[in-house]
């Protein structure tokens, strides 16, 4: 039966008692971890969110024994007692190996039923069983840990750009939907029926209104919603540490965030990030590595053979090259010898991202050669010597257009790295990617789109082929990447009214169009706008980082999976007719009208 914790008051938790607290009597709660029952002493390990604490209960001290026998794993408990040394071998694996506390009185706060899955480090629980049960899952050592430093995270980052000038604004979530990303979250109005707020899927128009406000610099981490497909890094609700700076260029937004980044990682991990952080445009790392978030802890680049195999016999290579693609390769030093059936997985891995196929040359030791594919001599010899194949190798080849090419062999270079141990794990290797195309083109709309937004800045040099040839022109764009992975990303900003309109043009908004998307940006920029820019970062996604965990879900508190649905809540569900009724909403039987 529960009791109440009345006249007993927690003086420490369970990992600030040491050895300097032998001899006083202490007050600790939390939750039963383990027992053990040795007969004439009850062994309990205590857990609170700083960690484990044993106790001791004797059977000299009858009546607190007693109840102590009752204790089980969850139950909640308080507990006064006197430190003392430890009565047996010191536990080297805990904070508080060294002592323990020998319980006078004991107080069931709480009882527990037997919880669906232990409660503790690397218990092997499926992941739905989990988040059914996240309230549970939380109370582990691991999530706990990650949390308290998301929360660290978040309190440098706020202090540092405080100190940096920058004040923190909220903004509306609550918004108008606006297109050119990716789908919005929509919440009906029941004020004005048949009509929608959209849930900000950034807060870019308003960091970009508080500029044309006279801010200067502005920060705000916001929460951010985005109705896309989900994967392990991604969720529909996410937050950004989100920022805008005014009078700036380019190198202003990368100083500061340098100095950040320097700043948190020491501050957080003790890691040393060395600056400047290196700059590569974004043609060079598709180029290299066949991305744009290149992962450059190891080497194993793209390598460019088109001119080399130009004129070759080889009809998949020339037909790629003669449609205006190109045909690259990698080099997997030392694998000659692969397996057949595991060079035919890399095959079907390379078809999964968009190849009609994958090239290989295996090179073993004794010299001898064994190809995918019929050239002459001379030019397999040609080929080899390009790709800088020595015996033993395995070279692999993929041929079509720039975009696919870049795809397959960037995805198969994580794949191999992973598959050959080639990761230092222990290396934070940052990377800006700069220069960013404007647009790309999309085959399904027939158009260029915007590839970051349509308020980006293009660089000055190419603002005279907006119109002529949009696919050249570069923006003043930067993502910052960490090993792998984009951690952030912005630009600068247009702020002369006459760019600003050739470019929505060039993105095939007309006069009225771009004036009922973005009419109250449009309008701000009538009075006066300062050049401004910014970045963004997925905080989630820097956490992940920081945490050295694999899965976005690990760093957030109540996630949701795949579907976006939320396990423990059963979130989203249907709702009750009468407030659809008062929002005007009619839903309709999906598998009714298919």
């Amino acid at each position: 039966m529960a009791e109440s914790m009345q006249g007993l008051h927690r003086s420490h938790r369970c990992t600030e008692v040491s050895n300097k607290n032998i001899g006083e009597t202490v007050t600790v709660m939390g939750w039963v971890q383990k027992r053990r029952n040795l007969g004439s002493l009850i062994f309990i390990d205590l857990r609170d969110r700083s960690g484990l604490l044993q106790l001791v209960f004797d059977e000299n001290n009858g009546e607190v024994f007693e109840k102590a026998k009752n204790l089980r794993s969850e139950f909640v408990i308080a507990a006064e007692g006197v430190v003392r040394q430890r009565s047996g071998a010191v536990n080297e694996n805990m904070a508080t190996g060294d002592i323990e506390v020998t319980v006078n009185t004991l107080r069931i706060l709480s009882e527990a039923e037997t919880p669906p899955f232990p409660v503790e480090e690397d218990a092997n629980t499926r992941e739905e069983l989990r988040l059914k049960y996240r309230y549970l899952d939380l109370r582990k050592p691991h999530l706990q840990r990650n949390l308290k430093m998301r929360s660290d995270i978040t309190t440098f980052i706020r202090k540092f750009m405080s100190n940096e000038g920058f004040i923190e604004i909220e903004t509306p979530t609550l918004c108008k939907s606006t297109p050119e990303g990716a789908r919005d979250y929509l919440v009906p109005s029941r004020v004005h029926p048949g009509c929608f707020y959209a849930l900000p899927q950034s807060p870019q128009l308003y960091k970009q209104l508080l500029m044309c406000s006279g801010f200067d610099r502005y920060i705000q981490i916001a929460k951010c919603y985005r109705d896309e497909d989900l994967r392990a890094d991604r969720q529909p609700e996410f937050t950004q540490v989100d920022m805008e700076l005014s009078f700036v260029d380019v190198d202003d937004v990368i100083d500061v965030n340098e100095r950040l980044l320097k700043a948190l990682f020491k501050e957080i991990l003790d890691v040393d990030v060395q600056l400047p952080i290196q700059r590569m445009t974004w043609i060079e790392a598709m180029n290299r590595y066949g991305s744009d978030k290149p992962d450059t802890r190891f080497g194993m680049e793209l390598i460019d053979v088109t001119d080399v195999v130009k004129g070759c016999g080889f009809g998949v290579f020339t037909g790629a090259i003669e449609n205006g693609g190109s045909v690259r390769g990698l080099n997997v030093k030392g694998q000659g010898a692969m397996p057949r059936k595991k060079i035919d997985k890399l095959v079907d891995s390379a078809k999964g991202n968009g190849a009609k196929g994958l090239a290989y040359i295996a090179m073993h030791e004794d010299g001898t050669i064994k190809s995918s594919f019929a050239m002459t001599d001379e030019e397999m010899d040609n080929l080899i010597k390009a790709m800088d194949g020595q015996p033993g190798d395995l070279l692999v080849f993929a041929a079509d257009k720039n975009k696919i090419v870049w795809n397959v062999l960037g995805a198969l270079r994580l794949e191999l790295a992973e598959q050959l141990d080639l990761i230092d794990k222990s290396k934070f290797n940052f990377l800006w990617v700069v220069e960013f195309p404007q647009f790309e083109w999309s085959d399904e709309q027939n158009r260029f789109l915007a590839m970051h937004h349509p308020f980006t800045m293009p660089m000055d040099e190419d603002l005279d082929y907006i119109e002529s040839d949009p696919g050249r022109v570069r923006a003043k764009a930067y993502d910052i990447v960490l090993n792998g992975s984009e951690i952030g990303g912005g630009s600068v900003r247009i702020h002369q009214a006459d760019v600003q309109e050739r470019m929505l043009k060039a993105l095939g908004f007309t006069t009225e169009a771009a004036h009922e998307q973005f009419g109250f940006l449009l309008d701000a920029f009538k009075y006066g706008v300062p050049p401004h820019a910014g970045l963004a970062y997925g905080l989630d996604r820097l956490v992940m980082h920081m945490t050295g965990e694999d899965n976005i879900r690990e760093v957030i508190a109540f996630p949701k999976v795949k579907d976006a649905s939320c396990l423990m809540t059963e979130a989203p569900t249907a709702v009750d007719e009468k407030q659809l009724e008062e929002l005007s909403i009619e839903t309709i039987d999906v598998e009714e009208e298919k």
